[in-house]
């Protein structure tokens, strides 16, 4: 009952994961990942445990096949589940359990995974790949939304739609990016929004936080300030609406 899109950028080495489904809250449950290591979906009948035991061995460098058919053979459910992921090295592998609904399936390409399940057919999961290899000219996050947006547009989810998500990681364990949408009747719409919110003081004030290269981040109120203000006015520049 979702369908979701797992990448590595190749210009900034940045992991994501974007999301839409008929269900509350779906960035809640499905999107996991962590810099430099990789980013994993989980969704269908959602084992969370897949997120965390599944970036515990991203952390120990297995590969994304191997993570795979290390989950599985672990679960009784795993008939019922649906999992992809992209591994550090940009390889991607994904399963989906044979009690999964139609459509369901996954599809790649380059450092890119995109799978889904209960949707209106595979051209949802195609057009989602097609419109990210065809924008790589866009930052990873529109990229990443744009993806989404064709595959609702090829008919997403069969039940509908309630909730989406897009989370990135860059260099750092916690999100560089994280946005959603989780409950609204366009969803997609409202993401796209939230999106350019994000964009005029979030995301350059996450950018100035405690990080592995500068623990102490940017704490003079003046300085954050500027930073924000310049940082919205040359994304503005580049984003006109």
């Amino acid at each position: 009952m979702t369908w979701s899109i797992v990448a590595r950028d190749a210009a900034t080495g940045a992991f994501g994961v974007a999301v839409s489904t008929c269900a509350f809250a779906v960035g809640a449950r499905v999107p996991y990942g962590c810099g430099r290591v990789g980013a994993i979906a989980t969704q269908a009948f959602v084992n969370p445990l897949y997120g965390v035991d599944g970036l515990r061995l991203l952390q120990e460098g297995r590969s994304s096949v191997e993570i795979i058919a290390n989950l599985t053979a672990a679960d009784e459910g795993r008939a019922h589940r649906q999992l992809h992921l992209i591994d550090r090295d940009g390889r991607t592998a994904s399963y989906t359990g044979n009690a999964c609904i139609d459509w369901c399936g996954a599809v790649n390409g380059p450092q890119v995974s995109v799978a889904g399940n209960m949707l209106a057919g595979p051209e949802v999961v195609q057009e989602t790949l097609k419109a990210y290899v065809e924008n790589s000219g866009l930052d990873f996050d529109e990229r990443l939304l744009v993806a989404l947006e064709a595959g609702e547009k090829a008919g997403g989810d069969k039940r509908g739609r309630q909730s989406c998500a897009i989370r990135i990681w860059a260099s750092e364990p916690v999100p560089s990016f994280d946005i959603r949408v989780d409950d609204h009747a366009e969803p997609l719409a409202e993401l796209r929004r939230i999106w350019r919110v994000a964009h005029q003081r979030s995301v350059p004030f996450q950018q100035a936080s405690p990080s592995r290269a500068r623990p102490a981040g940017v704490t003079d109120r003046e300085e954050l300030d500027r930073l924000c203000a310049e940082y919205a006015a040359a994304w503005n520049a580049r984003h006109p609406e």
